[in-house]
């Protein structure tokens, strides 16, 4: 059994056939699916969808590229969006993504990641982390931030330095890698994979964007996180079955709630 950790199911590439993305991700041992918040007012649709199928959790809060439309949601907000929903499972994606010259202004992307660190601690639910181009800025707001109070976190998609990585397993919290671990050049991020203890590692698509080899070019789904986890499991010498279940209690540890709801429980 796998579970991606880490999807976007209410994206327009899925809205003509979702049950046949998720009848292809059940197909290729894909038994569960997280589906990812960008913006805390679409948090109807996402429940809507974890609502409509078993397979499927979901999350909420402000991805940083909506950083400057929602700048000041409360943490108490979104704390109280998280427990009005059976199947949400966790806060975010919220972070730091400076890759855009566009981008919102440093100060409102920290404080809206405040925010959802606050949430997390409130809900005790894990917060997912989306770090991009940052790297010195995140590992200083999530030191300062597990110094005032612990909360739990991963840090999606990873594709940072091992600085950060290494930070973030200090600071007790998961790494999830994607489809880029995949991708012929991507030399340096599986030396990191490789040094990410096995308790800490989960896997993800970040569907529909950045789709694995051998299917580059072509719109990601859930179904695609068995490659990602076959070339992982292959780097860092297990086999495939063995990631699985090691990936798979890793998701269950950390996103706890969703252990009491497993997939195909309505």
């Amino acid at each position: 059994m796998l579970i991606d950790s880490h999807c976007h199911l209410d994206f327009p590439d899925f809205s003509a056939d979702l049950p046949g993305v998720i009848a292809r991700a059940k197909a290729a041992g894909v038994t569960g699916m997280l589906t990812i918040s960008t913006r805390v007012a679409r948090a109807d649709t996402y429940r809507a969808i974890a609502e409509a199928h078993p397979e499927i959790w979901h999350t909420i809060g402000t991805h940083p590229d909506g950083a400057a439309e929602e700048p000041d949601v409360p943490a108490e907000t979104i704390a109280a969006l998280a427990a009005g929903s059976p199947r949400c499972v966790g806060i975010g994606e919220a972070g730091l993504d400076y890759h855009y010259p566009d981008a919102a202004p440093e100060a409102v992307q920290e404080r809206v990641l405040r925010a959802h660190i606050a949430a997390s601690r409130e809900t005790g639910l894990p917060l997912v982390i989306h770090a991009r181009d940052a790297d010195d800025h995140m590992e200083r707001v999530l030191t300062d931030e597990m110094g005032r109070a612990p909360f739990r976190a991963v840090l999606h998609c990873f594709s940072s330095g091992p600085r950060l990585a290494e930070a973030g397993v200090e600071l007790g919290l998961y790494v999830s890698f994607s489809g880029i671990v995949t991708f012929r050049r991507s030399h340096d991020l599986r030396a990191i994979a490789r040094a990410v203890p096995l308790d800490r590692i989960l896997v993800e698509t970040d569907a529909p964007f950045l789709a694995p080899e051998p299917h580059r070019g072509r719109t990601n789904e859930p179904a695609y996180t068995a490659d990602t986890a076959r070339s992982l499991a292959g780097t860092l010498g297990l086999a495939p079955e063995e990631l699985a279940r090691i990936t798979t209690a890793n998701f269950f540890r950390l996103f706890d709630k969703a252990a009491g709801m497993p997939p195909g429980a309505a």
